[in-house]
């Protein structure tokens, strides 16, 4: 019989809200978070209720505005910026670098709390936070030629990210845009990430950093945060429907925007033989149930193939580990290493799991399904947010999961013949941020790269977003607007000289770096 697991001591959610309460009280009150505007935490907005992805139990909810509301937030927000925006960098660095330091003292505690609101592994929550603080130290570090001949922008710039990685994404280019002069302004994600965000900010709220942050619906905040007058750039992250929304309408007013959207990337296999390193890589290909924007979730086989590329990759999927991410034997014993716990709710667990049943009775093949006997559970806790991984061949072409990426661990897998048919099925989705090509012959590699529509080609190893100097963006349908990373990121929320053409993916032209 497999050992009885408990909860890590200290690591509840009693526990962790306790130490929020403690660490930035005027954030926090015993039963909500409050929202950050005009340089000041405000009880206001409706609080909704929500659970952690983790057991069903209750969290901390987003207290949402109502539009009228995160109206004035906006135009405060233009107030602190016009402030902030002559405020000599020297200082701008001083802060940020004061921002860094109390995010370094509160590591722990932000990792917990990403623990607990989006389900992350311990492990992974503790690199969300590190890959935060270490990239924007980088920005400090070197800043000055990069704004050598830049100016901020002229109103501050406007975050809406997706939920999945609040500190290393969203935080990150926070501390960014405001290191190159712009206030900003972010929405909590609708799914989770409100605590974590709200700690982040009340550190930076100290240290002086104009930053603004709000909650509320989409809809309900979209005439704010994209489309009024005084937002100078809006940072958008997230699906290809709601950033479809926002891109008519930054394009129609003339606003600078970054919006990266998502793509099926695709990990081709031709003419390949290193399948020890296949093999060795396919559990990191799980990091976090796949819940990222630079997942593999397709795999594309040359036919010959199949057998070779099962054996090397059965054994790794078989192998992977998950459960409760605070779920240990021993009192004393770390938290555990998992490849990943749940997704982000039981809405998108049922969803994964309808799309694999549709996808089955229409003709694709189950080639692996674990099991939750295999996974690492508390006694009787709820587990609805849980979802095995799942590796279909062939889905249909009716299904999602042939076009679209599922962001949950669910792979597929396409048979091809040629290397036209091996094109065609990767590039399914009009564009990609990330795709990988294994193949023995660097010549062939070289020759079908190109043809690949992915921002990033790797040669028989993953591509990721990057840190620091990495630029990253996305071709075809998964990204509109200007491209970040490295230098990128401050030309992107910065002004240069008169006629500058950015790279990115821009309506009249698309310029790759």
């Amino acid at each position: 019989m497999p050992p009885t697991l408990t909860l890590k001591p200290g690591t509840s959610w009693p526990d962790t809200w306790r130490r929020c309460l403690a660490a930035a009280p005027e954030a926090f009150r015993e039963e909500r978070v409050f929202n950050l505007w005009n340089a000041g935490w405000r009880a206001d907005g409706r609080v909704l209720p929500a659970v952690s992805p983790v057991d069903g139990s209750p969290i901390a909810g987003p207290p949402r505005l109502d539009g009228a509301t995160a109206r004035q937030a906006v135009r405060a927000a233009l107030d602190q910026h016009r402030a902030w925006r002559h405020v000599p960098l020297p200082e701008r660095r001083a802060r940020v670098a004061a921002t860094l330091d109390a995010l370094t003292e509160h590591r722990a505690l932000l990792a917990l709390l990403l623990v607990w609101e989006i389900g992350k592994p311990w492990r992974l929550a503790q690199a969300d936070v590190d890959r935060a603080i270490d990239g924007v130290r980088w920005y400090v570090d070197g800043i000055e030629p990069m704004l050598a001949g830049r100016a901020p922008l002229d109103g501050p710039v406007s975050n809406i990210a997706s939920w999945n990685y609040p500190m290393s994404v969203l935080v990150h280019a926070m501390l960014v845009q405001a290191l190159a002069g712009n206030a900003v302004i972010a929405k909590t994600p609708t799914d989770g990430g409100v605590a974590c965000l709200t700690l982040a900010c009340a550190l930076a709220a100290r240290e002086g950093i104009p930053v603004t942050l709000v909650s509320g619906s989409g809809s309900e905040l979209s005439e704010a945060l994209v489309r009024a007058p005084e937002i100078g750039c809006v940072s958008f992250v997230g699906g290809r429907d709601t950033g479809a929304a926002v891109a008519t309408a930054v394009a129609d007013l003339g606003k600078r925007y970054v919006l990266e959207q998502e793509g099926l990337n695709t990990w081709g296999i031709w003419n390949h033989s290193d399948w020890d390193a296949l093999t060795a890589v396919i559990p990191k290909l799980f990091d976090y149930g796949k819940q990222r924007c630079t997942a593999y979730p397709r795999f594309v086989v040359q036919r010959q193939l199949f057998d070779a590329f099962l054996a090397a990759y059965l054994p790794a999927v078989r192998a992977l580990r998950v459960g409760h991410p605070l779920a240990v034997e021993k009192p004393d014993d770390p938290a555990p290493e998992l490849d990943f716990g749940p997704v982000i709710n039981a809405a998108k667990a049922k969803e994964l799991r309808d799309q694999v049943a549709e996808a089955v009775e229409r003709g694709a093949v189950p080639l692996h399904r674990g099991s939750p006997d295999d996974a690492r559970f508390l006694p009787g806790q709820d587990i609805s947010a849980y979802v095995q991984p799942v590796t279909l061949l062939n889905p249909p072409r009716s299904s999602p999961l042939h076009h679209a990426e599922p962001f949950g661990p669910v792979d597929t897998i396409v048979l091809v013949d040629t290397e036209a048919e091996l094109l065609a099925a990767m590039n399914a989705s009009n564009g990609a941020l990330v795709a990988t090509l294994s193949t023995d012959d660097r010549a062939t590699y070289e020759r079908l790269a190109p043809q690949i529509r992915a921002f990033k080609v790797g040669h028989g190893r993953p591509r990721s977003r990057g840190d620091r100097d990495e630029l990253f963006g996305g071709l075809g349908a998964s990204w509109r607007g200007a491209f970040v990373g490295g230098e990128l990121l401050v030309r992107a929320v910065t002004h240069g000289p008169a006629g500058e053409r950015l790279p990115g993916n821009f309506p009249e032209y698309q310029l790759v770096p």
